[in-house]
This record gives C-alpha cells, sequence and structure tokens, in this order.
C-alpha cells in the first residue's frame, strides 16, 4: 500500500529488502547508508523485526535520523511531541491521521477525550496530540478499573488496545466521534480464508450511537499511508530550506587573530577541533568510508571515489614559489590559507590536500607542523608525530626489504660455490621510493602493481632484483594497504585537509597523493576548489608536478600560485644568508629597494607560462613595507602574472587571503591548456638537458661518465621513455646550493642515473646532491641503511 501510494503522488520509493538471517549490526549498517544519502528524505523501518537472530527493537528504530523518521517513532521525535513541538518533529502517522480525521468534526478544545492503549505507536502520542490540541484527555489501559464509565463521558474516543471489539456500543456516549485504530482477526466461516478483520470497536452496535466512527477495515488505514506521504513531503521541503545544490552545509570556526601574535604552538592550541566525524559528514562523506584515528583525524577509504566517480571535478589549483629560504618560501602556509580563505569566507566548498611532515633524524629544520600561524592543521602534534602512521608504515616495508637482502645473501654465503647464485648488492633510496610510488599511485591495486617492480638490488652480473623476485611485494602491499588511504584533518577554521604522503621535491617528486587530490576534487563539487602543494621552488616541485604527477593522474590544474616572498628575494638580491636556527639579519626587516631586484619572478613566472597556463604570483609578509610590497607587485606583473596579490594569511588567516581567493576565481574561468616540457619519446640526455635549460637557465648539462653509462644502459632496456624527476638541491636554480639569485653561465654536471621503476620515473643526481642511496656488497649488509633523513637534513641547510 505504502510503495502503492508513492507511486501514485509522484514520490519515488524503494523497498529495501533483507534477509531473515540479519543481524542487527547489519540493520543498523543498511539505516546508516539510508541516513547519509542526501536523495533519501524520507526512511522507515518496517515492524517487527522478523529476523531469526536477536533484534533491540529501540536500538533499531533510534538508529533513524531524526529527520528522516517520517513514522515519528524515534526518542528524539517522541520527546518534542510530547513537549509541544509539533512544528519541529514528525509526528507518528496512524495518530496524525487519527487527528486529521477528527479536525474534520468539529472544535477540539474542551472536549472530553479518552485513549485506550498507551503504545508507542499509537496510544502515547495519540494522548500528546489531543493534549496540544487542549483536549481534556484520559488514557486507558488493561489496568484502568470501570473503563465502560470512562468511555461513557469521552467526547472523543481512540480506541487502539489489539483486542477484537472490545469496546460496546452501549458504552459510548451519545454522539460521539469514535476512532477504530485496531486491526483483529477473528473467524468466519463465510470467508475464503476462514477469517474476518474487525477492529476493538464492536461496530455494528457502536454505529447507531456515534455521531462519526471509522470501519475497520477502510478507515484508519489508508489514512495512515496518506500521512506517511505528507511527513516525506514534509521533510524533503525541509531539507530544501537549507540544501543548496553543491554547497556543503558547514560550519567555521571564527578566527580573532591576536597581536603581537602567539607561537605557532599557543595559536594550534587556543582552538578545539570539531570531531573528525562530523567534519566528514559536513563535507560529504558517509560513516563507512571513514576509518577514525581518535576524534581529530580519519583515514578516507577509496570506496568514496568509486561512489564519487560520476561527480563532476572541482577547480584544481596547484600552490608553487620562488627558491626559498632554508627556512622555506610559505607554500604550505598558502595552500591553507587560501583554502580557508575559499570555505571560511568565500564560501565556497575549498580543500586543501598537503604533505605530511618530514621530519628527518632531528625532526626538520622548520619543525614538525604543517603551516604557521592563522594558517595550519591541527591538533599540532597529531598532525606532527604519527598521525594515521602512514611513514612508519613505509619505514616497516623498507625495512622488510633490506632484511630480505640480508637474509637472502646471508643464505647464499654459507653455500658452496656452485650453489652460489646471485650475491646481492643493495641499492639504497627503498624508502624514498616507497613513499614516491604512495603519492603516484591511483589506487590500492595500481600501488601493489607499482610495489612488485621496484628494483631494490643487482645481482653481481648487473641484473636487476625486483620485489617480485624476492617474492614479497605482496606483504608490502600487506604493510601498505592503509597507507595509501588519505588522512582527513582540519585547519584552524574549520576548513578540510587531506595530509598524505611526503615526498622530498629534491630528491622525489614533492608532491601531495594522487589519490587526496582526487577524493577532495570530487568532494568539493564542479564549483569547488582543491589547493594542493608543489613543495619547493617551481623549477622543482612545479616541473615534478606537471610532468610527473600530472601524467600519471590525467588531472590537469586550472590555476598555478606562485608564492614570492620578500624576505626570500632580498636573500636572492644578494642579501646576507639565511642560517636555520639563528636570527634574520636586520636587512630582513628593515625597507631595502635596489638591491633585491633579481630576475627571480621572472625566472620563475616564466617557468609557469611554459605549461600555457593562468598563473598567480603573490607576495605576503607581517615586517613588508608598502613600498616593498608594491615593487614585488609590478615585478610579477612585468614577469607575466595575470595578478599580483599581496595576502596576509599567516598573521590574519583565511581573511588575509580573500584578495587571492577572488583573484584564484577569475582566473579558473580563463580557458587553458596544458603543454608538457617534454615529449616522453625523447631520448634521455635531452630530456634532462630540455630541464636544465628552459627550468634552471642552464647553458647545458655534462654527463659524468657513470650517468653517461647510465643513458645507454637504460635505453637499451626500454626504459627511455620514463619521465625525468631531477634529483637537485631547491636552495638555488643552480647544481650549488650558495649560487643565488639567477645564476647564469653555468653547465649542469649529472652524475649518475638511477630508475625507479616503482615510482616510474628515472632520477638524475645532479652535482653533489645526496639522496642517501648507498651500494652494499654481501660482506657490509650488517650496515644496512646510512641515515639518509640525517643526510637531507644535511643538504637541505646547506652543510
Amino acid at each position: 500500500m505504502k510503495l502503492k501510494a508513492a507511486a501514485e503522488i509522484g514520490i519515488n520509493a524503494s523497498h529495501v529488502r533483507l534477509p531473515k538471517t540479519a543481524t542487527e549490526d547489519e540493520v543498523l549498517r543498511r539505516i546508516v547508508e539510508v541516513n547519509e544519502n542526501l536523495e533519501v528524505h524520507g526512511l522507515i523501518v518496517q515492524l517487527p523485526l522478523d529476523s531469526i537472530n536477536p533484534m533491540d527493537t529501540e536500538k533499531v528504530t533510534n538508529a533513524v535520523a531524526p529527520e528522516k523518521d517520517v513514522d515519528g517513532l524515534t526518542s528524539i521525535n517522541a520527546g518534542k511531541l510530547s513537549r509541544g513541538d509539533l512544528g519541529d518533529c514528525f509526528i507518528p502517522c496512524t495518530p496524525k491521521g487519527c487527528m486529521k480525521l477528527i479536525s474534520q468534526t468539529g472544535e477540539v478544545a474542551g472536549k472530553n477525550a479518552v485513549v485506550i492503549g498507551r503504545s508507542k505507536i499509537v496510544g502515547a502520542p495519540m494522548h500528546d496530540l489531543l493534549l496540544w490540541s487542549h483536549a481534556t484527555v484520559t488514557t486507558c489501559h488493561s489496568k484502568t478499573t470501570d473503563l465502560a464509565a470512562q468511555v461513557g463521558r469521552a467526547d472523543i474516543l481512540v480506541v487502539g488496545a489489539g483486542k477484537a471489539e472490545m469496546v460496546k456500543g452501549e458504552w459510548l456516549k451519545e454522539g460521539a466521534v469514535v476512532i477504530d485504530c485496531g486491526i483483529n482477526h477473528i473467524p468466519d466461516d463465510s470467508k475464503a480464508n476462514g477469517m474476518r478483520v474487525v477492529g476493538d470497536v464492536h461496530y455494528p452496535s457502536a454505529k447507531e450511537k456515534a455521531g462519526f466512527i471509522t470501519p475497520v477495515p477502510g478507515g484508519v488505514g489508508p489514512m495512515t499511508v496518506a500521512m506517511l506521504m505528507e511527513n516525506t513531503v514534509q521533510s524533503a521541503k525541509r531539507f530544501l530550506k537549507t540544501y543548496q545544490p553543491g554547497k556543503w552545509n558547514i560550519s567555521y570556526a571564527k578566527l580573532k587573530p591576536q597581536k603581537p601574535q602567539p607561537r605557532d604552538a599557543a595559536i594550534a592550541h587556543s582552538f578545539t577541533p570539531k570531531s573528525i566525524g562530523r567534519l566528514a559528514r559536513e563535507v560529504g562523506l558517509f560513516s563507512e568510508e571513514v576509518e577514525p584515528y581518535g576524534t581529530t583525524r580519519a583515514k578516507v577509504r577509496l570506496e568514496a571515489l568509486n561512489r564519487l566517480k560520476t561527480q563532476p571535478n572541482g577547480k584544481y589549483l596547484v600552490v608553487t614559489g620562488i627558491t626559498p629560504t632554508p627556512l622555506g618560501e610559505g607554500t604550505t602556509t598558502t595552500t591553507l590559507g587560501l583554502a580557508q580563505a575559499l570555505g571560511a569566507h568565500l564560501h565556497v566548498n575549498s580543500f586543501a590536500c598537503v604533505r605530511q611532515p618530514s621530519r628527518g633524524s632531528n625532526f626538520g629544520v622548520k619543525g614538525g607542523a604543517v603551516g604557521g600561524g592563522y594558517c595550519q592543521v591541527i591538533p599540532m602534534e597529531e598532525v606532527s608525530l604519527h598521525l594515521t602512521s602512514d611513514t612508519q608504515a613505509v619505514m616497516a616495508a623498507s625495512s622488510l626489504v633490506v632484511d630480505t637482502i640480508n637474509a637472502r645473501v646471508l643464505c647464499e654465503s654459507t653455500q658452496s660455490d656452485k650453489v652460489i647464485k646471485n650475491i646481492i648488492l643493495l641499492s639504497g633510496y627503498v624508502a624514498s621510493e616507497m613513499m614516491a610510488v604512495l603519492a603516484l599511485s591511483t589506487s590500492l591495486g595500481d600501488m601493489t602493481r607499482r610495489l612488485a617492480r621496484m628494483v631494490v638490488a643487482y645481482s653481481r652480473k648487473g641484473k636487476p632484483v625486483t620485489t617480485e623476485d624476492l617474492g614479497i611485494s605482496g606483504v608490502l602491499a600487506t604493510l601498505m594497504r592503509d597507507a595509501v588511504k588519505p588522512s582527513l584533518m582540519q585547519t584552524v577554521e574549520g576548513t578540510p585537509v587531506f595530509v598524505h604522503t611526503c615526498p622530498l621535491s629534491d630528491i622525489a617528486q614533492g608532491n601531495s597523493s594522487i589519490l587526496a587530490d582526487q577524493i577532495a576534487l570530487k568532494l568539493v563539487g564542479p564549483e569547488g576548489f582543491v589547493v594542493t602543494e608543489a613543495e619547493g621552488g617551481a623549477e622543482l616541485g612545479m616541473e615534478k608536478f606537471f610532468d610527473i604527477k600530472c601524467r600519471s593522474s590525467g588531472l590537469h590544474p586550472d590555476v598555478v600560485v606562485m608564492v614570492a616572498s620578500v624576505p626570500a628575494l632580498k636573500m636572492h638580491g644578494g642579501g646576507p644568508a639565511v642560517t636555520a636556527g639563528s636570527a634574520m639579519p636586520k636587512e630582513y626587516s628593515a625597507e631595502v629597494i635596489s638591491p633585491w631586484l633579481p630576475s627571480q619572478p621572472y625566472t620563475h613566472s616564466q617557468a609557469a607560462e611554459i605549461y600555457s597556463l593562468v598563473y598567480l604570483s603573490f607576495d605576503y609578509n607581517s615586517t613588508d613595507t608598502d613600498a616593498e610590497l608594491g615593487l614585488v607587485c609590478e615585478q610579477a606583473k612585468l614577469a607575466g602574472a595575470l595578478e599580483a596579490v599581496p595576502c596576509s594569511h599567516w598573521a590574519e588567516g583565511g581573511a588575509g587571503a580573500v584578495a587571492l581567493g577572488q583573484a584564484v576565481q577569475r582566473a579558473a574561468e580563463t580557458p587553458h591548456q596544458i603543454n608538457f616540457l617534454y615529449d616522453l619519446e625523447m631520448p634521455i640526455d635531452d630530456k634532462i638537458r630540455v630541464i636544465a635549460k628552459s627550468m634552471y637557465g642552464a647553458d647545458d648539462v655534462e654527463l659524468l661518465p657513470q650517468a653517461q653509462q647510465k643513458v645507454a644502459l637504460f635505453s637499451k632496456q626500454g626504459l627511455g621513455n620514463l619521465p625525468i624527476c631531477m634529483a637537485k638541491t631547491h636552495l638555488s636554480l643552480s647544481h650549488d646550493p650558495e649560487r643565488k639569485g639567477v645564476p647564469t653561465g653555468f653547465t649542469l654536471p649529472i652524475r649518475d642515473i638511477h630508475a625507479n621503476l616503482g615510482a616510474g620515473f628515472l632520477y638524475p643526481l645532479v652535482g653533489t646532491v645526496s639522496t642517501g642511496a648507498v651500494t652494499h656488497s654481501y660482506e657490509l649488509l650488517s650496515v644496512t641503511h646510512m641515515n639518509a633523513d640525517l643526510e637531507h637534513d644535511m643538504e637541505y641547510m646547506g652543510m
């Protein structure tokens, strides 16, 4: 009857059938699925729950979201009804239908009403409805004495006792309104099935005395179905009052920036993040797609991407910068500030996608937080330490590779010479490649295949040995099966952030994960924005973003945001050296105009132009003067920037990047077509040369003998069509971290080239850059890993 009525009036109703073997947990999970489906406005659970397994009816009924409880049976709706909040609840369908019938007979206020029965479905809510309609109500039940006398005083009688023909006609007051809610079956030989349906009232005698009476069947039943339809329509109307297609129903925190500005830790601790479950619901994730790690962080399952695969992508922004100081250039802070501005201030769906902090053995030069000032991810401690243990999974997988090789070599070295077939030489950089694999994977299956083809060693004869050859690729995938899921967190303003993977830009691709970007682009919808970062200078992070990440993902950004800070420009213009851990020289806080006009803005802006994209260049710093800011903006526009926008998001949060957000919105509407820097079919050395000349400004490249041998070897092995991931210092456009500004007249030395077949790229080693890679013969396998993190941090500091 319900499905037929729904179809007749244009309601799309579906019947979810569960087997009698269904457990309570299975029923609850299905209810949650419907609760979270925005396309469904009403949900009823057909009672009784006739499963062979134990069921808590109260628990199941209350699992229905109150805003979709069109049966009106949850405790929330019942409570609101009992206290008279009739406009803010759903009224159970049978009592509501009864009340509709009663109201057709005349005035209810002041009448004596008797309700027989006190069930949660009929009796109790019927009492409340009559009471709030100003009737004087008496509820009778199985323990009531002299029931006939109580009935005799009733102007209005509602019966829902479940006892066939219990109320007799002679009990009734002359002209009473009688509503019979009972449905009972009694023997009747005249019926084909031997049974007849009757109500709780003896209809033949009652109709002679009642002023109005409902028959059974055909009375209250159809009204119940009609009220179910009315409640569903009412639910849809309530939903549409607050629902904006494509807009999240999300709450943001209000910032009150302090002057002078507190330390980052103090700012982070001054905000209480909302629960991760609430944030997940706000951005459109279902409960089954979220795996909480405590109350403020969660993994997002890749099933979400499958569910949203037909959803159009949002706008895609990438934030990069000029060559940074040793303290960084602020790309992460800008990524977060821009996302906060778009979401909390311009009311556009926005998602930030950033890398997890790479702490190294000394916890990193720049500290462990993500962002800074009033643009950071919270809680600070959780994002800075273990987060959701992705890094630990990568290190465990890396250790497994090392231990497997050690065990293999030890086993073979104890055998006779005739048995020894391979003495394996370990090639380091394993953990770095695994992180790169994680960041470039597009699915769990893709990650598994990439891990299987990782070359982790070479035989004495020079044959590459993969994890598949060692028989451990499946175990590696198992160790990293959870690490492939992006981690959901939030900024201080409550905007969503994916924190996922941490490949470095100088020895890897330096971008957050493809999967984080893909899921975020689906969640924000076609009018929303995803802001992702490309670490380091544009010649490293941005170039690898386009030529490696975009090739793997198939995604193309709509806008490039270029970060240029006054301190970095002063440093590149001949200012004093900036050293981590030391106070900034006074030149960086005093107004200086002429000495710091290098070509850095030109060089990096022209690098962005190579990809034929609309881009923005902007400057921000709380100590900059108006003259300095004006000069930076002028130079950025001369370099080709569409707009140059001074920002103060570090000190003001999203409010300080609103102008940038508006500029980004305008830029995203400009048509563009992406161009890659080089064709994959070009020879290896030519691709390296194109990058060196176009991105770094080198006159040419010099391949040292080892690199020349690798070019020949990889070309012979069919690896010549892989993209290039230059392993180069991020502190200079050249190979020398001490050469600031825009070096000219140099040749880029390539001392060696390695193949990361899992990640899918070749990485040339530029100059003296260290990747932490070491090669061991079996005699040295007890020293399995040099401290790659320490070496990288030393390189980061220019040591």
